[in-house]
C-alpha cells in the first residue's frame, strides 16, 4: 500500500473517490455537468489529473477534503441489492446505514439472493487491496444445499469445474450438518469469481437454498444480527493492515 507522501496525480473521477466524497460513477456524473472546479477552474474531463495533496478540489463551490476514514461490517438481508440505487425499486444495503454516514462503497459484493458479511468504507485504496488476490484473504461460506452432501462431492468442489473455458474451484469444503434431504456446508475460497459457488453447484446440478457468507479473513459475522451494522474492530482494522503489508512486501 501507498503512504500518502507517495501520492500521485490521479483522475478527478478517482481523487472524488479517494477522498471519499461519492462513488466513481457519481463523480463522472457531477463533472459532466460542471458542478466540480479544481483550483477554482470548472472541469468537465473526469480523467483530468489532480494531486490530492497539491490541488484545490471544490464541488459546488465546496473545498472536498479527505473524509474520515470509516469501515463497517453488515450484515446483508437476503433479497436486498448491493448498489447505491437500483433502477427495479429493491432494496439496497444503503437502507441499513445510520443516519449521517459518509458515502460509502460495498468492498466486492453479494448477489442479492446472498446474505450475511458485507464491508463497506470510504477508503478505497484499501478496499482494492483488500479484495486484491496477492493478499489472500479467505471468503468463508456457510451453504445449505438441497442434497445429502457426500465425498465425492467434496471432492467435486475443491477439484473443481469448467465454465466456459475458466476453472472454478473452492479452496476447502467440510459438511456442518447432514439432513435427511438437505445439508450445510462450510466454503472457503481465496479467489473472488462471480457467484463461483453457485455457479460450481449448478454445473454440479445441486440446488442452493441459502448462501450465507460468515467471514472475510480475520473479520467474522458472529452475532451481527440481520440488517444490523457495526465498525470494525481496532485488532481487526490492525490484522488486516498488516496482512496488506506483508502481501506487498
Amino acid at each position: 500500500m501507498r503512504s500518502p507522501g507517495e501520492l500521485r496525480n490521479i483522475g478527478l473521477a478517482r481523487a472524488l473517490s479517494k477522498l471519499g466524497f461519492c462513488s466513481r460513477s457519481a463523480a463522472f456524473a457531477l463533472i459532466r455537468s460542471g458542478q466540480v472546479q479544481v483550483n477554482g477552474r470548472v472541469v468537465r474531463d473526469a480523467e483530468t489529473p489532480v494531486h490530492l495533496e497539491k490541488d484545490r478540489v471544490a464541488v459546488g463551490g465546496q473545498r472536498v477534503s479527505a473524509a474520515n476514514k470509516v469501515y463497517l461490517a453488515l450484515n446483508k438481508p437476503r433479497g436486498v441489492v448491493t448498489t447505491a440505487a437500483d433502477e427495479k425499486n429493491r432494496r439496497t444495503v444503503y437502507e441499513f446505514l445510520p443516519p449521517g454516514t459518509p458515502w460509502l462503497a460495498p468492498v466486492g459484493r453479494l448477489d442479492k439472493a446472498s446474505e450475511g458479511l458485507l464491508l463497506l468504507t470510504n477508503d478505497s485504496e484499501w478496499a482494492a487491496t483488500l479484495l486484491d488476490p496477492e493478499t489472500h484473504f479467505d471468503k468463508t461460506y456457510h451453504v445449505q444445499i438441497a442434497a445429502v452432501a457426500t465425498e465425492p462431492l467434496l471432492r467435486d468442489l475443491t477439484t473443481g469445474v469448467r465454465i466456459k473455458g475458466d476453472w472454478f474451484r473452492v479452496k476447502r469444503v467440510r459438511v456442518v450438518r447432514r439432513g435427511e434431504k438437505n445439508s450445510w456446508l462450510e466454503v472457503v475460497l481465496d479467489e473472488g469469481k462471480n457467484r463461483q459457488i453457485r455457479r460450481i453447484l449448478e454445473v454440479l446440478q445441486i440446488e442452493v437454498l441459502r448462501l450465507v457468507r460468515v467471514g472475510i479473513g480475520p473479520i467474522v459475522l458472529g452475532e451481527l444480527a440481520k440488517g444490523d451494522v457495526r465498525a470494525l474492530t481496532r485488532s481487526e482494522k490492525e490484522e488486516i493492515d498488516q496482512a496488506m503489508r506483508r502481501a506487498y512486501s
